[in-house]
């Protein structure tokens, strides 16, 4: 009788340690992945505003060179948004062999585009579509000029 009382209170404890570590299991991954919303969006979206190195008043330059001679009709606010870059690939477009869509997006075609109009600022660099420091340096001069 003996045997089967220890069988029965080893059986007994474990199925007590067996729950109870089960129990913490469950309990451990309910605390570290509650169900919540995502703090991060996992949207993307277009930088709204790209001065490409210059400062607010050398932005505001070209934002009243754009609202003179390109139709630019935001805030001149020193801040190159979607609708100055708009109004800057409607110039692209007609002169600097700009192929892209009128979307405000300063990607590879519009940076393209802007190296060819900055070779008369003083751009020696590849016409790449990467805003580097030439680029830059050279679109600082089309500001201020």
């Amino acid at each position: 009788m003996r045997p089967n009382v220890w069988t029965r209170t080893l059986v007994s404890v474990t199925a007590v340690v067996g729950l109870a570590a089960g129990s913490l299991a469950t309990a451990g991954t309910s605390f570290a992945a509650p169900d919540t919303q995502p703090a991060v969006s996992s949207e993307v979206s277009v930088l709204a505003v790209n001065n490409l190195g210059l400062t607010s008043a050398e932005a505001k330059k070209v934002q009243s060179w754009l609202k003179q001679y390109w139709g630019y009709t935001g805030a001149i606010d020193g801040q190159l948004g979607t609708n100055s870059w708009k109004a800057f690939q409607r110039c692209l477009k007609e002169y600097w062999g700009y192929t892209g869509s009128i979307d405000g997006v300063v990607g590879p075609n519009t940076v393209k585009a802007l190296q060819r109009l900055l070779r008369n600022y003083g751009y020696t660099g590849a016409i790449d579509g990467i805003a580097g420091s030439g680029t830059k340096a050279a679109f600082k001069r089309f500001a201020n000029a």
